[in-house]
């Protein structure tokens, strides 16, 4: 009804609508034409449901106040992947914001369908940084989703209105660390199947921030800007730059990603341009306008410069076609001055002269230029020159005496203080001229030769040196040699320590002869080869008493010698020699070893051979360093401080121990290669060893001693007639006196003396065996004697003893055995037993032979054993 209580006729018509989607979005385009009748109000309701139930999930009221076209569309962004379930769309109109139209039928957006396998969204998409994100699992029908992992991370499932699709919910997607810029998803349902896909996480491109345009050459214009957060190179999420001139019909510019080249269109001079930036993520843009004039900044081709002695040209090109503009440009010269001037060649060439300079000195100049002064170029890079100067000669000699006394060698050696350019200054040649006592004498040099060989007597000489050349000056330089003076005092002699930053530190003492400054000379390939033609010197100011040379100029390892001249009224006299290196190093040659070595038991004396004063050294040799080292033990050092003394004894050794010794030279850095030799201590024998071993030998003397006043009664007891017995208490008497003495001997160890004495005589027919009596009933065991066969010619250990007699009669053998045992603190002393004299004969067809063996026994029981004889 119309505000009068009539009715309209018309009946409200719902629109037509349609709709289509953006899956990297996530969004709906819901499109329908507008009703333009102005008896209907443009206000629109719009519903947005979901699953095949119509679930409204999104309402909204929109009021459209003017549309340029019948086609209106508007966006509507999901927070589940459209893939994951139908999305539906209805809308209706409204008159006057409160009569509606009726609804549209739904328009529906379907989800996807799986059929055999589980599809997980969304997937391979690229994923905005610091979002919310749903992700969903869509099962084929009749299966259910058990899980679902993000990045490894198991996440609660949620049921989004459609039977077995499944959803997580991430709250804050981060871009992973990793070089590949990816994370993962995962979905197993209850068929024990798991499903894979992955999305990567990015951000969405920045506004381009500073942006400006400029041109060197009013050709071509560069623009440039900040591109602001830096992007990963292995990030998916591609940009596109995209520069527009607005004001322009030309086509769209692609550019990189921070500027962007294009040339300038002919006859404009303003420019509207704007920059837009697009990724997958959105788009950013950036705009900017300027006049072309204002923006030049002019670029300089080569700079060229020509020296000349107090000034110099200098010259450049401008690059591009800037005639037409007011050129500004500065020239500075380092050190000393700044030149400013105009510049509007026709041909881009400008030049400027720069006066005032300094003869022989080294400049360095650069250029810039401005477009009337409003934006000036760069400075060029700087060109250096050296101005010209006074064609004059430094000049130095060496003095060879002869082997006439009155006749000496003079070598003069100049070096032409000019640039080294030819064609500078032309020379064409020196004049040597020379002096003594009112005669002169002249002699011509080329202009390749910088040395000249005179030979003069032992008087003084004055020499002047002076270059011919086509123009200029020349100063005359001269030099005076002494007369040879044999009282002169030898020079000082200095060792210089060694310094790798700053080369050679040379100091000396003023001294009082010296009027006009002093000169230093070395040979720069150093003092391991002749120096001829690599000689060089340097002249010091009077006053000043220090020089130092840069260690680029000197060779590491290279001993150098500087001898030191000071300058007087009758020439230069020799002061001081300096020897030193710029760089010590550490591989000095190894000493040799003087063998055979002398060692005792506790020490070991090494000598060794060594130059320590050779020139071809890479180091001053400051001593010597000899390590000792036991084998599987540690080592010690000892040092040598004075590298002339080329011995040292190493004592506090244990003796018959093995010792591995490496002798190295030392110099400041440490020590060098090093000679090594192993070597093994002596044996040193103490008071107990000696004992041990001297204890047998002196009881067999002894017992020899004791026996011999009793020769005559054992050759009466063993050389009788055979039948009759063998008389034997003397000599077992004197046996057992000789066992108590025994008894009083301490040992350490069991061992056993065996004393035979033994005469020679003719073989035996029989060869006796010697056994043991059976140890008595009852007492300790006794050490166990086997039966021993005995050959009557073969005694071990024998003493032959020659008798006075017939060399026929019977001849007697005596073997006395004393076994000792050593004795524990707790057991009593030993007594001495014997336990049998035995004696027998045994006939032959020429002679008689008697054998007796009486052994005694020493035990730690007291027990008495008695003597028993056995037979041989």
């Amino acid at each position: 009804m119309d505000h009068r209580g009539g009715c309209w006729d018309t009946v409200l018509q719902p629109p037509s609508l349609s709709i289509s989607h953006d899956s990297d979005r996530q969004s709906l385009l819901v499109s329908w034409w507008v009703n333009h009748s102005s008896l209907v109000g443009d206000v629109y309701e719009i519903q947005i449901s979901r699953s095949e139930i119509h679930t409204v999930i999104y309402n909204k009221s929109l009021s459209l106040s003017s549309v340029d076209s019948d086609e209106y569309q508007w966006t509507w962004t999901s927070d589940v992947p459209l893939e994951c379930v139908d999305h539906s769309v209805r809308m209706r109109q409204f008159y006057n914001w409160s009569v509606p139209s009726p609804w549209t039928d739904w328009v529906t957006h379907y989800g996807a369908q799986a059929q055999d396998k589980t599809t997980i969204f969304p997937s391979m998409r690229v994923l905005r940084e610091n979002t919310r994100a749903v992700f969903c699992c869509v099962p084929p029908k009749g299966v259910s989703i058990t899980s679902m992992t993000y990045n490894n991370t198991k996440y609660p499932l949620l049921s989004i209105g459609v039977a077995g699709v499944k959803a997580i919910t991430v709250p804050n997607l981060t871009i992973p660390t990793a070089l590949i810029k990816r994370l993962t998803l995962s979905c197993s349902d209850a068929r024990g199947k798991t499903y894979w896909a992955w999305n990567n996480i990015s951000f969405p491109p920045q506004k381009p921030g500073n942006l400006r345009c400029a041109t060197s050459d009013m050709i071509t214009i560069i623009c440039t800007w900040d591109s602001g957060r830096e992007r990963d190179p292995h990030d998916p999420n591609k940009q596109t730059h995209i520069l527009y001139i607005e004001n322009s019909d030309q086509a769209p510019i692609s550019c990189k990603s921070s500027s962007c080249t294009f040339p300038a269109v002919p006859q404009r001079e303003e420019y509207n341009i704007s920059v837009v930036v697009k990724d997958q993520l959105g788009e950013e843009t950036e705009s900017y306008s300027f006049n072309i004039s204002d923006r030049v900044f002019p670029v300089m081709g080569a700079v060229m410069v020509s020296p000349g002695v107090t000034h110099a040209t200098v010259s450049w090109v401008v690059q591009g076609n800037l005639s037409r503009l007011n050129l500004l440009c500065q020239v500075t010269t380092d050190p000393y001055s700044s030149t400013q001037l105009s510049c509007n060649s026709a041909s881009g060439l400008c030049e400027v002269e720069l006066d005032h300079l300094l003869p022989n000195t080294r400049y360095s100049t650069r250029v810039r230029c401005s477009a009337s002064g409003r934006l000036w170029g760069e400075w060029t890079h700087p060109v250096s020159f050296t101005t010209y100067q006074m064609v004059t000669l430094d000049v130095w000699r060496r003095i060879k005496q002869l082997s006439d006394p009155n006749t000496r060698q003079v070598t003069l050696l100049w070096t032409p203080l000019v640039p080294s350019s030819a064609d500078t200054v032309n020379i064409q040649g020196y004049i040597v001229q020379w002096s003594q006592g009112g005669q002169n004498w002249t002699e011509s040099k080329d202009s390749g030769q910088t040395q000249a060989e005179v030979s003069i007597d032992a008087g003084r000489h004055d020499f002047t040196v002076q270059a011919v050349v086509l123009s200029g000056s020349t100063i005359p330089a001269h030099i005076t040699v002494p007369e040879r003076d044999d009282g002169e005092i030898p020079p000082a002699k200095k060792r210089l320590s060694s310094n790798t930053a700053a080369g050679f530190n040379l100091s000396w003492d003023n001294a009082d002869i010296v009027t006009c400054g002093y000169t230093v000379e070395w040979c720069i390939l150093g003092n391991a080869v002749p120096c001829t033609d690599a000689l060089r010197w340097m002249k010091v100011p009077e006053g000043n008493n220090a020089l130092v040379l840069p260690a680029r100029q000197f060779k590491a390892g290279c001993r150098y010698t500087f001898d030191i001249y000071g300058c007087t009224e009758n020439g230069h006299r020799l002061l001081e020699v300096q020897t030193g290196y710029s760089q010590e190093l550490q591989s000095v040659k190894s000493p040799s070893l003087v063998e055979p070595v002398q060692s005792t038991s506790s020490s070991v004396t090494l000598k060794w051979s060594y130059n320590e004063d050779d020139p071809a050294h890479p180091a001053f040799i400051t001593g010597y360093q000899v390590t000792a080292q036991e084998v599987g033990s540690d080592h010690f050092n000892v040092s040598v401080v004075d590298p002339h003394i080329k011995s040292v004894t190493i004592e506090g050794l244990q003796q018959n121990h093995e010792y591995t010794f490496s002798v190295s030279t030392l110099t400041k850095d440490g020590p060098g290669l090093s000679t090594n030799i192993t070597i093994r201590t002596r044996t040193n024998l103490d008071s107990a060893q000696l004992a041990k071993i001297l204890t047998p030998i002196l009881l067999l003397l002894g017992c020899i001693i004791l026996m011999w006043p009793q020769r005559k009664m054992l050759k009466d007891i063993f050389a009788y007639p055979d039948g009759m017995n063998i008389k034997t208490p003397e000599l077992e008497g004197f046996l057992h006196e000789t066992a108590k003495q025994l008894q009083s001997q301490k040992v350490e160890e069991c061992s056993s003396c065996v004393i035979e004495i033994l005469t020679t005589r003719p073989p035996l027919a029989v060869t006796t065996a010697l056994t043991h009596p059976e140890p008595l009933p009852g007492s300790q065991s006794s050490p166990s004697l086997s039966c021993v066969p005995l050959q009557a010619d073969y005694c071990p250990q024998s003493v032959t003893v020659l008798w006075d007699g017939p060399a026929l009669q019977p001849i007697a053998c005596i073997k006395i055995k004393t076994y000792l045992r050593t004795m524990d603190e707790d057991l009593p002393e030993a007594q001495v037993m014997f336990t049998g004299i035995h004696s027998s004969f045994e006939p032959s067809e020429s002679q008689q032979e008697s054998c007796s063996v009486m052994y005694a026994y020493i035990s730690n029981d007291g027990c008495n054993i008695p003597n028993q004889t056995q037979n041989c």
